[in-house]
């Protein structure tokens, strides 16, 4: 019996089980929520398991057929997991998020683009087709061909049409090495018209971009190769010794363009270590974590808590510490020509550097792309505009900040991804998204016992309590260390290792030496003493 018989079978019982479940949340007319076990949303997670039907034992790769060139997967298969079984055969998905733990069903519910997405589009479109279970307890297949107003309606719904519990992922050749150049831009229309010369250029495969500062930033565009360019620096980013990878690259700005006469410079990187380049730090969000604790941001700190800054666990104490209702967390994408402007915006009203650009391909108008003229058409070039960092701490403020920033996508014709911070009211969310056919689609397939998608991804919370003891639980840093010994306590971190335990040992000691600055800033915060600064990476 061969292993790819006995995983189709268990993957038959797994999937068997959950269409039971549905069918009893449908016949008893209850409402009921999928729980995957992970996130790599920002969202607030709501978490009754008895009005949960659990997918998170749906982690096995079922076949890899290198001549077809497919991966069969189930949903909750991570990013590395994939690449890991797919790059043996010298193959890798066309379009691989940049964390390691985001799954494939995640990238297929919930819109997930890469630097690969300007020539590919998001993940959703480099899937074949869906196993989906309807609300009914059905089990259906979903692709371009079969059932195909399901299969185009349950990408990028975030779970609210079935239960996904398989996919076919599609998958090309993979190279050793990436090669990057980078190159200098000095304004974001500079971003935006060097972004459009390398779209032009073939040869590129990946591309992307990062602004430190209104003025200055990079554009970083690969091409997969199996030997690296002779004289070309290798560059490596998974273990704690490397650098961070935005790190590293504002060291080549500053130190190795500015010092010579050409704008760009170009290195080698490992496939996997640029694929997941920015899991360690989050892209930049482990450096808030550093400035949120007083912690000295170096390259000893990064080396010594290296287990605390890789991405799920940053996820899990983000949610754990309630951080995740305290930093603006926006990715929207915008039509190249309004791209500038929403970046002017940005640093007249928040100042929060860097800012990641994500050029994407958008090829066809799925009901949870805005109405409008430009999303009507049958593919439309973006760029994604990632916006990390903290915002206003009162709740109300919060909410308003994020909600400025909705307006603006609006007026900027912009698409907003919803993995992460949604404050619209109910009719401005319809306002701009097809609701009828949403609605229609959720009537046809029986998914009206799960939750809408304005119910999942909107953020607009009660105001935070006034009381003493909430005011002190808030405190900072007081929800940052909450959400570390959550970390800790949920086994989280990779004990049996060593050499990545050191952490665990010196983290402790580390905080002891930031002990006088915490209860200086304890004091400063609990009497409301303490202002908010517009914050720049160093």
């Amino acid at each position: 019996m061969s292993e790819n018989y006995r995983a189709h079978e268990a993957h038959i019982e797994r999937t068997q089980r959950v269409a039971t479940q549905v069918r009893s949340f449908y016949d008893r007319k209850e409402p009921f929520r999928i729980f995957h076990g992970s996130t790599s949303s920002t969202r607030s997670q709501e978490k009754d398991h008895k009005k949960m039907i659990s997918t998170s034992d749906f982690t096995e790769i079922l076949k890899i057929d290198p001549e077809k060139r497919i991966a069969i997967v189930e949903p909750n298969v991570s990013m590395e997991k994939l690449v890991d079984a797919t790059l043996p055969y010298g193959l890798v998905a066309p379009v691989i998020m940049e964390f390691k733990n985001i799954t494939v069903g995640g990238g297929f519910s919930g819109t997930s683009g890469e630097s690969s997405s300007f020539r590919h589009g998001v993940f959703d479109n480099i899937v074949n087709s869906i196993e989906i279970v309807l609300g009914n307890g059905e089990i259906v297949r979903a692709s371009r061909s079969e059932n195909s107003d399901l299969y185009h309606g349950a990408a990028g719904s975030f779970g609210t049409l079935g239960v996904v519990t398989e996919i076919e992922v599609q998958l090309v050749e993979a190279g050793n090495f990436m090669e990057l150049e980078y190159t200098e831009v000095t304004s974001a229309v500079g971003a935006v018209e060097c972004i459009e010369s390398y779209t032009a250029d073939d040869k590129i495969q990946y591309l992307d971009g990062i602004m430190f500062s209104k003025n200055s930033g990079l554009i970083i565009a690969g091409r997969m190769v199996n030997t690296p360019t002779a004289g070309c620096p290798i560059t490596k980013y998974l273990s704690r010794s490397d650098p961070w990878f935005y790190v590293h690259a504002q060291e080549i700005l500053e130190h190795r363009i500015h010092s010579s006469n050409s704008r760009s410079v170009t290195e080698v990187v490992p496939i996997k270590d640029y694929l997941f380049r920015f899991d360690r730090g989050a892209f930049w969000g482990g450096y808030y974590a550093f400035k949120y604790h007083f912690a000295p941001f170096n390259k000893l700190t990064r080396y010594l808590l290296d287990d605390l800054i890789h991405t799920k666990t940053m996820y899990t104490a983000l949610h754990k510490s309630g951080l995740a209702n305290e930093f603006i967390v926006q990715d929207i994408g915008f039509p190249y020509a309004t791209t500038p402007d929403f970046i002017d915006y940005l640093d007249e009203e928040h100042s929060l550097y860097p800012l990641w650009l994500c050029p994407l391909k958008l090829n066809a108008p799925y009901p949870l792309t805005p109405k409008g003229k430009h999303y009507s058409q049958e593919s439309l070039r973006v760029i994604n505009v990632g916006v990390w960092g903290p915002g206003p701490r009162n709740r109300n403020d919060f909410i308003a900040a994020n909600r400025a920033i909705e307006a603006k996508t609006k007026e900027l014709d912009g698409l907003k991804c919803l993995y992460a911070h949604a404050f619209y009211t109910a009719p401005e969310f319809w306002d701009l998204y097809d609701k009828e056919h949403y609605d229609a689609l959720r009537q046809k397939y029986h998914a009206t016992m799960l939750p809408s998608v304005f119910d999942k991804v909107t953020n607009n919370g009660p105001p935070e309590e006034n009381s003493v003891f909430e005011r002190l639980k808030n405190t900072r840093p007081v929800r940052g260390i909450y959400g570390a010994l959550c970390v800790f306590w949920g086994g989280h971190l990779p004990y049996a290792k060593v050499h990545q335990g050191l952490s665990i040992v010196l983290s402790p000691l580390l905080l002891l030496m930031f002990a006088t600055a915490w209860v200086v800033s304890f004091g400063k915060d609990l009497l409301g003493l303490e202002g908010r600064a517009k914050v720049h990476v160093e």
